[in-house]
């Protein structure tokens, strides 16, 4: 008994000792990442630079690696919780082994009739009696102690795997955030007059976008078209509201956006829009440009719309694709093909919009015709 004794206070000792440590680390570790979410919060309301983005950029990868760091820290001690624990337990079940035996032995004995006849005088009866009480209550201690660290030991076990998986998340969170730094700098070239051109003309295309799914571009009827008739070709450089060669193709319904990849076949394509990274096509209409198709941007919250805020805190409401061997764009469904143009960024966007039979609009942007 007085090894069990010994062995649970020295547990418990160190395991509070750890506990200790453990609580003035990540508690210096938390008030170090309150002070970068502050500043973060105060760097996304100062003006759209690129000095203030890669500000925010530099503040996002320290708060996620100081996440790391306690997350690094909290399965450290944990995993000596658990060391601990194990110990504990083994020891536990033996000391609990040997009591159970050695009780029901001597129960057997001071039951027997015969030993009780035995006895001295009834004071020396009833004092074994009370002995063998004592005795079984802490077994029945032992055995409840023995219990709850099985199960706390079992707790932490679980503890220290969603440390693990939270650990995997941050770490490929801080690798998106670097990637996400470095596209900036190099789409930018560290110039501040690139950014901004680049955040006016992506912002100017979101407006135009909008405007001409109300009606407001100028369109003009060109007649009815197949499933997979050529109808225009991308422009291959740079255009109203467009850096660079790109289609941009969008799907709506009652003037609501659609998710294109809802709609466009399954296929392989090269992932050009780091560091968003893959997504999947479950529709089933052919796609509006040739093979090889590269894709340089999703539809919904990507890096340029969430990291750059290109679209003014929106989403990215089409599908940006590439193929610079093979300008020709198709309609992707029959329908009544319109041919249009709005104003954009002090130039002319020119789009190909078709009524489909289906009751789908879909527009190609950055085309000429």
């Amino acid at each position: 008994m007085m090894f069990f004794k010994k062995l649970v206070i020295a547990t418990l000792v160190f395991v509070l000792s750890l506990s200790l440590v453990s609580g003035k680390t990540v508690e210096e570790l938390q008030k170090e990442i309150q002070q970068y979410e502050q500043e973060l919060s105060k760097l996304t309301t100062q003006a759209k630079t690129l000095s203030n983005q890669i500000a925010q950029f530099d503040a996002q990868i320290k708060l996620t690696t100081l996440k790391i760091s306690q997350t690094e820290e909290k399965i450290l001690l944990l995993g000596g919780r658990i060391d601990q624990l194990g110990d504990s337990l083994e020891s536990l079940g033996k000391a609990f082994g040997s009591r159970a035996v050695e009780t029901y032995k001597l129960s057997r004995f001071e039951t027997n009739f015969i030993f009780l006849l035995s006895a001295p005088d009834i004071n020396d009866a009833v004092a074994r009696f009370h002995y063998l009480q004592k005795i079984q209550e802490a077994d029945r201690n032992l055995f409840n102690r023995l219990q709850k660290a099985q199960d706390t030991y079992i707790g932490e076990k679980e503890d220290q795997e969603e440390l693990q998986q939270e650990l995997k998340d941050q770490k490929a969170t801080l690798n998106s955030q670097k990637a996400a730094k470095a596209k900036l700098l190099a789409i930018t070239r560290n110039d501040e007059k690139k950014y901004q051109d680049l955040l006016a003309k992506a912002r100017a295309e979101i407006e135009a976008i909008q405007s001409i799914i109300a009606g407001q571009g100028k369109e003009t009827e060109a007649g009815k078209v197949s499933e997979g008739a050529r109808i225009a070709s991308v422009i291959p450089s740079s255009s109203a509201c467009s850096s660079g060669g790109h289609l941009h193709f969008e799907v709506v319904k009652d003037k609501t956006h659609q998710d294109p990849t809802s709609f466009l076949s399954s296929k392989s394509v090269t992932w050009d829009n780091s560091p968003d990274g893959q997504f999947s096509f479950t529709g089933s209409w052919p796609w509006p440009i040739n093979d090889p198709v590269r894709i340089t941007q999703g539809y919904g919250m990507t890096y340029y719309a969430v990291a750059l805020h290109y679209y003014g805190g929106g989403p990215h409401t089409g599908l940006d694709m590439v193929n610079t061997s093979d300008y020709t764009v198709k309609a992707v469904r029959p329908g009544a093909l319109y041919l249009g143009s709005i104003a954009c960024g002090g130039g002319t966007l020119k789009y190909v919009h078709i009524k489909q039979d289906d009751s789908y609009d879909a527009y190609y942007l950055h085309v000429n015709y």
